[in-house]
């Protein structure tokens, strides 16, 4: 077990860690084990990789539940980990490296462009829970809007129409439409 110290508005606060405790109470991933390891199997060996081609892709995403529109451009290396819980416009670019890690539900809207080694993490832990339960949240990158080279959009966050989350930029609130995030802040 494992002190944490976390510092509040109120001071500090003691923290008991117990992962063995965790539990994923309220998680749900949406298919059957076999599906996953389906899933898993065919991003491993085949999706990911630079040989595969990109306008394959989609189909490949289809097969396994996503909804993606038409003329979707997903390069190689890009890593989804549910399929199914993916919503995907038309006329989309998801760029090399990119990692849609959707325990919860991504959407992205249509012309809007995520690029290479962007992570959209819905995914996330309650900090004060003793066991480290989880604290998910969908995230959605609305039409027109543009998710940087080496950005990251955190759980619960909406990038709004036509905004721009800036390269290595973390958005970890609502983006405003037609708003600009670097290193941090909002333009």
């Amino acid at each position: 077990m494992n002190r944490i110290f976390l510092c509040t508005q109120e001071g500090m606060t003691d923290v008991e860690r117990s992962l063995r405790g965790f539990t994923g109470a309220g998680y749900d991933k949406g298919r059957p084990l076999f599906v996953q390891a389906a899933w898993f199997a065919v991003l491993s060996l085949v999706f990911v990789k630079w040989w595969f081609p990109a306008r394959w892709r989609p189909a490949l995403l289809r097969a396994f539940g996503a909804r993606i529109g038409e003329r979707v451009v997903i390069r190689h290396r890009v890593r989804v980990h549910w399929p199914w819980k993916l919503v995907v416009g038309d006329d989309v670019w998801i760029g090399e490296d990119a990692w849609l890690l959707n325990l919860e539900t991504i959407t992205i809207g249509s012309d809007a462009c995520v690029s290479q080694g962007a992570l959209l993490c819905t995914g996330s832990h309650q900090r004060h829970s003793r066991t480290f339960e989880f604290d998910n949240g969908p995230i959605t990158v609305e039409p027109g809007a543009w998710v940087a080279a080496k950005a990251v959009v955190l759980r619960g966050v909406t990038v709004g129409r036509g905004s721009v989350v800036g390269a290595a930029s973390v958005a970890h609130r609502n983006v405003s439409p037609g708003a600009v995030v670097t290193t941090g802040a909002t333009a």
